[in-house]
């Protein structure tokens, strides 16, 4: 039998590609052939890692930091996490609860591994991150969708626990600043859906990944009003280190124990010169910079938000967080897809269709990324007007 006939797991079946990937690609073959793309798609900041963590990593390849370490991550970085919660949040975390993972991507695989039966479902908002509910179906659980709207600012909230949970409900996950939306949850929400969540004897995780980039707004943390729950977070968005593949968790203690024996079997340790890079991202130097870049994605928000209200897309919830704009096209086209792909070739303009991020309008919205220069925004708020102006 060749294995082109072999029935690969049931589960791979259910598990679809970023359709953002395949705009991706085509907008990469354009630009190979001398054609001007501007990236509006993806998710990444377009500054590079601060030079201080750049050469905290060369030194750390020089003095030999290249084995194992630990599973939970090195004992300074885990510290140095606990001393920003306490600087940043002015909320005590005891390192002992913190663990080191390959992005926060790691952080979500152990929780899913840790939370999930066969069956069992975790309650997100929709629309939402797709990597959230796909990593519940690996390990044959179900992402629990609830479509959410302006009135809730597209987040789950304490109603929506209340009226959704079920007998199958085993958590309830947020993402604060959100993507692909990116709103925030309140710490006075937060302590309401923490409140309803141990009502119903579940658990709260809480996505923070983009922690630290708000605009207008404090950044908050839940562990500020829920001590037990469940908080990944990343160095990839505020700390611009996409590539160097590092996150974290912060768990309750009782949960300790079992997630540090799965972070052995499932990637053993983190990468070690990335952890000792990111030892230098939170020197008082690093913040200055990596806060002048928060103002940089304020500005940008700044301009674009308004431009492309101008243009009649429907934005009714003005974004804090993140870098992303979640804006409705519906009197646009019934093809959010489409819509992206023709105004990739036409325009040279790429962006994220709302497939991506749910069930709920994913056919009549598109996700804008700030990621790029103020210039290149504003050539392509030009663009898009053209390309709109030509369908009208």
């Amino acid at each position: 039998m060749s294995l082109s006939d072999f029935q690969w797991a049931s589960r791979v079946a259910d598990i679809a590609p970023f359709h953002v990937m395949a705009l991706l690609g085509r907008a990469r073959e354009l630009q190979a052939e001398g054609r001007d793309i501007i990236h509006m798609e993806i998710g990444e900041p377009d500054f590079s890692s601060p030079p201080q963590v750049i050469e905290a990593g060369r030194q750390a390849l020089a003095d030999g930091h290249t084995g194992y370490t630990p599973a939970m991550g090195i004992p300074e970085l885990r510290e140095a996490i606990a001393g920003h919660y306490q600087k940043a949040y002015g909320v005590k975390v005891d390192p002992a609860r913190i663990l080191v993972t390959p992005g926060a991507s790691g952080a979500l695989l152990l929780l899913a591994a840790l939370l999930v039966n066969p069956g069992d479902q975790v309650m997100m908002a929709d629309p939402t991150y797709p990597c959230n509910r796909n990593f519940m179906r690996l390990f044959e659980g179900q992402s629990q969708l609830v479509p959410v709207g302006a009135d809730s600012h597209f987040q789950l909230n304490a109603d929506h626990i209340e009226q959704h949970w079920n007998a199958k409900t085993r958590a309830a996950m947020l993402a604060t600043p959100s993507n692909p939306t990116g709103t925030l949850v309140s710490l006075d929400q937060l302590t309401e859906i923490s409140q309803a969540v141990n009502a119903k004897k579940g658990a709260l995780i809480c996505d923070e990944i983009y922690q630290g980039l708000t605009y207008g707004v404090e950044a908050q943390t839940a562990l500020a009003v829920n001590d037990d729950a469940f908080v990944i977070n990343s160095f990839s968005k505020y700390f611009g280190m996409t590539g160097w593949r590092l996150g974290w968790l912060v768990a309750p203690e009782c949960a300790m124990p079992e997630l540090e024996k799965l972070a052995q079997n499932v990637f053993l340790s983190a990468t070690t010169p990335s952890q000792y890079a990111a030892l230098a991202a939170f020197q008082p130097d690093t913040i200055a910079l990596l806060e002048e870049r928060r103002a940089e994605f304020a500005r940008r928000r700044d301009y674009l938000l308004p431009a492309l209200r101008e243009l009649g897309m429907s934005i009714p919830v003005t974004p804090e967080g993140a870098f992303y704009i979640y804006a409705g096209i519906d009197h646009l086209t019934d093809d959010s897809f489409g819509w992206c792909q023709d105004l990739l070739e036409e325009e040279g303009v790429a962006t994220t269709p709302g497939l991506d991020f749910g069930i709920a309008g994913a056919r009549t919205t598109v996700r804008f990324a700030y990621a790029a220069s103020i210039d290149k925004l504003e050539e392509a708020v030009e663009r898009i007007g053209r390309f709109i102006q030509k369908r009208a």
